[in-house]
């Protein structure tokens, strides 16, 4: 017996027949699914302090499980003090187990964390995926409050495999994403 993560046995369970009664798809293989999710933290600061690198990759590599990798800049921009292939970012790009893992505690513990929240932006990119802005790493339960020096923001990217917005945000809102009314 492996293990399943509990969003991704709703997805089968519960999604797919809700959206295909909903969008009257003919078979299951139309029915949008999340394919991946993408966490980009952008860290401006790096060019001064080097570490600032280690220390969001350590964060991020905790907060999503999984190894997290420096973005590297493409061109040398003389204002910013910048030259070619520095670390300038993090990211991680989570599929299949991993995804759905962080999906559910991003929901049921992270997003309720944020102070005076009113719920999440409901405006997608026209190709059915979502970006997520946080502007504080610091709602989530895997970073401790007292080792962090810089307040760092991130882009939760979700990319569905919806043709629409409407598609891609019905999913989403199915997931639970506590999108405005």
């Amino acid at each position: 017996m492996s293990y399943t993560p509990s969003l991704k046995t709703m997805y089968r369970e519960q999604v797919v027949p809700a959206l295909m009664k909903e969008f009257e798809y003919k078979t299951v293989m139309q029915v949008p699914k999340l394919e991946k999710i993408v966490i980009n933290q952008g860290i401006g600061q790096a060019v001064a302090d080097k570490k600032m690198v280690d220390v969001a990759i350590n964060e991020l590599t905790a907060i999503t499980g999984q190894k997290a990798v420096p973005c590297l800049s493409k061109k040398d921009v003389s204002n910013f003090k910048l030259r070619k292939k520095m670390p300038i970012g993090v990211r991680v790009t989570l599929r299949k187990d991993n995804m759905y893992e962080f999906l559910e505690r991003l929901i049921r513990v992270s997003l309720p964390r944020i102070r005076d929240f009113k719920g999440i932006n409901s405006k997608l990119d026209g190709r059915g995926n979502y970006t997520l802005g946080i502007e504080e790493q610091i709602i989530f339960p895997e970073i401790n409050i007292d080792n962090v020096n810089k307040i760092l923001g991130m882009n939760i990217t979700f990319v569905t495999s919806g043709d629409t917005d409407e598609e891609a945000f019905a999913l989403l809102k199915a997931f639970g994403l506590p999108f405005k009314k």
